[in-house]
């Protein structure tokens, strides 16, 4: 690629992180246009990070002839007309978390993908920290040993300002809870780290503050690796944390307990004995710096499209985190543990929002 990809950012919120890494990466990025029905936001948005063009018009910006990448930052009820109508005008797309709102509609945009020929990228940028980096690289080097258990805690604040934003804490246009909008980039490093699940059990329930979603779950999994992993998420914790720790026959790791950054170091890595502990600490010694977050996921995709490559997150990642939070909620309702994976032939495949609020999210 001989100039920088052109990007139209539609949204004005998360937007924010998304422009200012693409314009850390200026030889592989140029955001040309920022889009956004919220003018006042939209406008600073453009003003803060020198961004040329603003439009409110999302289906005009979509069909420009000079836009490489549409990433699309909107409200989650908004992203599948957004992804479709941009692979149809021939675009690659990044899209924010979480993707869809079913699996049905992760499997039909698969399809859309194929005929297009263009890349959809969903966005995890947690992967990207170096502590969960430098884990893989344990794994990967057979230093963990066998994985024995892992807990995830997602434990936030949000107070009832946070639902001052009309869109937040309904089924038709959140399209879940904190299990979807919160827990979900921790429960994608549980899964990066280990792979599938293979079983579920999930119990839920609201407490926080008066909205249609959840605000507190608990899970446990089984892993098909053969571990186990236990799962909180609650909205209601005054003192902020996210945290992981992976327990491995040869190996403890723990990550920070900074909510927003859980995957960056400092991690922990602990053996079983001094000699252990030495081949472990010198498979870290030269680990190479790098940028993280969105920085490094957009980085790795320029490579990727350069490369006619996979994107670095694809769009079975982004199947995976859906087909947890599908099993949960089923789980949840139900009162049974749920297998995976789920088909078409699941109940909720179609969509896992309560039956009276599907023709609303429509």
């Amino acid at each position: 690629m001989t100039r920088p990809l052109r990007v139209a950012v539609i949204g004005a919120g998360i937007a924010d992180r998304h422009v200012a890494a693409f314009r850390w990466l200026p030889r592989q990025y140029d955001v040309a246009v920022v889009c956004s029905l919220d003018e006042e936001r939209g406008r600073a948005l453009c003003q803060r990070h020198d961004v040329r063009e603003y439009s409110r018009d999302a289906a005009a910006t979509i069909a420009r002839a000079d836009i490489d990448i549409v990433d699309i930052c909107t409200p989650p009820s908004e992203h599948y007309a957004m992804v479709e109508r941009a692979l149809a005008a021939g675009k690659h797309v990044i899209c924010e978390k979480p993707l869809f709102g079913s699996l049905a509609e992760v499997d039909r945009i698969a399809g859309r993908v194929r005929e297009s020929g263009r890349q959809l990228m969903p966005i995890f940028q947690y992967r990207y920290g170096a502590g969960v980096q430098k884990l893989r690289h344990l794994v990967g080097l057979g230093l963990a040993g066998a994985p024995i258990l892992t807990t995830v805690e997602t434990h936030w604040w949000r107070g009832p300002s946070y639902y001052d934003v009309p869109w937040r804490g309904k089924w038709a246009t959140e399209l879940g809870g904190g299990l979807l909008g919160h827990a979900i980039h921790a429960h994608d490093l549980l899964c990066h780290v280990h792979g599938d699940v293979e079983h579920v059990y999930a119990l839920g329930t609201t407490r926080v503050n008066p909205i249609e979603v959840e605000d507190t779950m608990a899970l446990s999994l089984r892993m098909a690796n053969g571990s186990l992993a236990s799962l909180s998420m609650t909205l209601g914790s005054r003192q902020e944390i996210s945290r992981l720790r992976f327990c491995f026959r040869e190996l403890c790791a723990q990550s920070v307990t900074e909510p927003y950054t859980v995957g960056r170091d400092p991690w922990t890595f602990i053996a079983g004995d001094p000699a252990h502990q030495a081949r472990v600490d010198a498979a870290l010694a030269d680990w190479p710096a790098h940028e993280d977050g969105y920085t490094r996921q957009f980085e790795l995709f320029h490579a990727a499209l350069a490369a006619g490559a996979e994107p670095p997150v694809t769009l079975a990642d982004a199947r995976r985190s859906l087909e947890l939070v599908t099993a949960a909620y089923h789980s949840q309702r139900h009162g049974c543990g749920v297998p995976l994976p789920i088909t078409d032939t699941h109940p909720l495949y179609a969509s896992w929002l309560p039956a009276n609020h599907r023709e609303t999210a429509r």
